[in-house]
């Protein structure tokens, strides 16, 4: 832990930005978080890691570091483990944790032993998903390492044609059956589920619907039956245990309100919740009492290496 005898708070390195997809992302989150923990007292440098990572970490010498970064290499335990090969505290889930719960299939697999509900998904071939499809639909298509809805495609239940993917798309996609309901999210805190929030879009929950101002609406706490609400939050710990996180964690479920709790899917864990002005975590972390600057507070006294 970074929190010591000494009154004098820790220097704060925030990692932003990165190589992945999700860059411009992480750096809206990552300039919220800074602008938090200068408002809670801490002095704070912000890092925009890239390849020299490592000679900019040794340069500013902090105490701790917040990581803000999305997406691959930043959140896959890549950079976890070069924070843990310098000996420097970081905020979050640590390397394991990180890297299962970017893997959505390994980390399914996780929450099936675990007796969590999950929907019928598998890998396959890039080639294959485009020749014919590979799964009776509706369905939907991913790369099985992104996040904020990077890449993703749904195949509709009258379809008669398999997905034209995008040459981006990875060698090898995660292929979903397509679970209907209601968008549903926990984040868990330490060990500790916050709230539901429900999000209501007018169409797919997608990057836009995700990070553009008015593009969706987030009803906090959500207006469930209270079974499913507790049933939300129970699994969301236990996911988050499960996986190994750390810190702050969020878990999104489907709810078909049809099939009752038999229709509650956990679809993933993020390791690394947004923060921006329109995310879901800071909304629950202040309807159960802690304001932004609080909760990014929180993750920096709670950092760690060997997590």
């Amino acid at each position: 832990m970074v929190s010591g005898t000494s009154t004098a708070l820790p220097k704060v390195a925030v990692l932003m930005g990165g190589p992945s997809a999700e860059r411009e992302v992480s750096l809206s989150t990552g300039r919220e978080c800074a602008t938090a923990l200068r408002g809670e007292g801490y002095e704070v440098v912000e890092i925009d890691a890239g390849g020299d990572l490592v000679d900019q970490l040794k340069n500013v010498q902090p105490d701790v570091v917040f990581n803000a970064l999305h997406g691959r290499w930043g959140e896959d335990g890549c950079v976890q483990g070069i924070l843990e090969w310098l000996k420097l505290p970081y905020t979050h889930s640590g390397v394991l944790a990180s890297a299962l719960a970017m893997d959505k299939q390994r980390s399914k697999e996780t929450f099936r032993v675990a007796g969590l509900p999950i929907a019928q998904s598998g890998l396959f071939a890039k080639e294959d998903v485009a020749r014919a499809h590979v799964m009776a639909a509706p369905y939907v298509v991913k790369p099985n390492n992104e996040g904020s809805s990077v890449g993703i495609y749904l195949v509709h239940e009258n379809s008669n044609t398999p997905p034209q993917l995008d040459t981006t798309m990875p060698d090898q996609v995660l292929v979903e059956a397509f679970v209907p309901g209601r968008d549903l999210t926990v984040s868990v805190l330490g060990d500790r589920a916050l709230t539901v929030t429900d999000i209501l879009t007018d169409g797919w929950y997608d990057y836009d619907a995700k990070y553009k101002p008015g593009g969706s609406r987030h009803v906090v706490p959500a207006d469930l039956p209270a079974e499913i609400f507790d049933l939300c939050m129970e699994y969301a710990v236990t996911a988050h245990q499960a996986l190994g996180c750390r810190g702050l964690s969020r878990t999104d479920f489907r709810w078909d309100e049809s099939k009752g709790k038999d229709g509650l899917i956990l679809l993933e864990v993020n390791t690394q919740p947004g923060m921006t002005p329109t995310s879901l975590s800071p909304e629950q972390a202040e309807h159960s009492g802690l304001t932004f600057g609080q909760l990014c507070a929180a993750l920096v006294e709670d950092a760690s290496c060997d997590r």
